[in-house]
């Protein structure tokens, strides 16, 4: 008997069964895939999330990873339009953190092996679920295309096609598609939005060095964020799903909006994304619990999902560990499920604001936005609140 099985190994998943590992508890985590992703749409880690990130061990090998984002830019037309500080107003982090998703997603993994060598199961997915009451079932099966362990072995169960675990509680940390969400029969609300990305990591030619700039242009925005190694992720507005585009393609629209120029034939990832937001319509039934984009899917303009996730774990993996304990927690799963659905409902709001905020508008419209805002950044004030709100805090 487990005290918890986690079904996602991705950063949210991983977060919380570290959490959970180094309070004693016997925890498993299954994931349907048997490497490791190398695709790292997300980036940005703000303040809250480095000091959850701290509570499972390993904040100081992020933070020395990373690039230290402390200030953020926005032109258009070549001319700058405002400008905030992250210093001197975070909880002990006054910067934003990037660094790709797969490098944190390494150190987590590490953590959680270096706290049980044997939590993390690679090449599972979840193929039905039994809450009895007091204790909660998954069957598993070996995922279709990747049904060896990295040792050669059937990584579910022992050359049996299928085998059963068994845990105290389950949490479904398996992303927007969950099928641990399914499983449970809740639904979801949300909508889908009518933008479009296309984002790619170039080498860094320019002088911005850390800093993050936002190129506010009558096309649509182009968001640029410094990475490890002298790279620049840069994020464009499309004006449809660009699916078949390539990097000449990105590299162009980036030239045609800004005056930058890319190297397109060393682009290092490519990916084109449409939005929307999903929010399941509870979080907690019987002996499971969702977190992460199993639990609230929102729109990636803005780095907060991922965080987002990380927060759900940092307030849930203390009721846990009281649950099993013995204590009573019903009014603080019903407290947790009020919080973070209230936080998830914030974020998304806010992730809408910023997409509203990128879209193509007339260079009139924007002179008068421009202008408008130079006027509010005038005060200190303003500028700490806007920077708290874009950091999360």
């Amino acid at each position: 008997m487990l005290d918890v099985l986690i079904v996602g190994a991705g950063p949210v998943g991983l977060h919380l069964g570290a959490l959970l590992l180094q309070d004693g508890l016997k925890v498993r985590i299954l994931e349907r895939r048997a490497a490791p992703s190398t695709h790292s749409r997300a980036i940005g880690i703000h303040p809250p999330g480095l000091a959850a990130l701290g509570e499972a061990g390993i904040a100081a090998g992020v933070s020395r990873e990373g690039v230290h984002i402390t200030r953020g830019v926005a032109r258009s037309a070549g001319k700058a339009v405002t400008g905030l500080r992250f210093e001197g107003i975070g909880n002990g982090h006054p910067f934003i953190l990037a660094l790709p998703q797969a490098r944190t997603e390494a150190l987590l993994a590490a953590r959680v092996a270096e706290l049980d060598p044997g939590a993390l199961l690679r090449g599972l997915s979840v193929t039905a679920l039994h809450d009895a009451g007091t204790q909660v079932s998954l069957t598993a099966s070996p995922h279709a295309g990747e049904g060896h362990g990295p040792n050669g072995s059937n990584s579910a169960g022992h050359g049996r096609d299928s085998q059963t675990l068994t845990a105290r509680l389950v949490v479904g940390a398996d992303g927007a598609r969950s099928t641990i969400r399914r499983e449970l029969g809740i639904a979801t609300r949300g909508r889908n939005y009518p933008d479009t990305y296309l984002m790619g990591d170039f080498p860094d030619t320019g002088t911005d060095g850390p800093t993050a700039v936002l190129y506010l242009e009558t096309g649509g925005i182009v968001e640029s964020f410094p990475l490890p190694g002298r790279l620049r992720r840069w994020v464009v507005h499309t004006d449809r799903l660009l699916t078949g585009a390539s990097a000449a393609d990105l590299a162009g629209l980036i030239r045609d909006r800004t005056g930058t120029a890319v190297p397109a034939e060393q682009n290092s990832m490519l990916s084109a994304f449409g939005v929307r937001t999903r929010l399941a319509t509870r979080m907690v039934q019987g002996r499971a619990v969702l977190i992460g984009d199993a639990a609230h899917e929102i729109s990636p303009i803005g780095g907060q999902g991922m965080n987002l996730g990380w927060l759900d774990a940092c307030a849930l993996a203390p009721i846990i560990v009281a649950a099993l304990r013995g204590e009573a927690t019903g009014l603080r799963l019903e407290r947790f499920e009020q919080s973070r659905m209230a936080a998830a409902n914030r974020a998304s709001t806010q992730a809408w604001l910023n997409m509203v905020l990128g879209r193509p508008q007339s260079a009139s419209f924007l002179a008068r936005r421009h202008q408008l805002v130079r006027g509010v950044f005038r005060a200190q004030w303003t500028r700490d609140v806007v920077a708290r709100r874009f950091s999360m805090q």
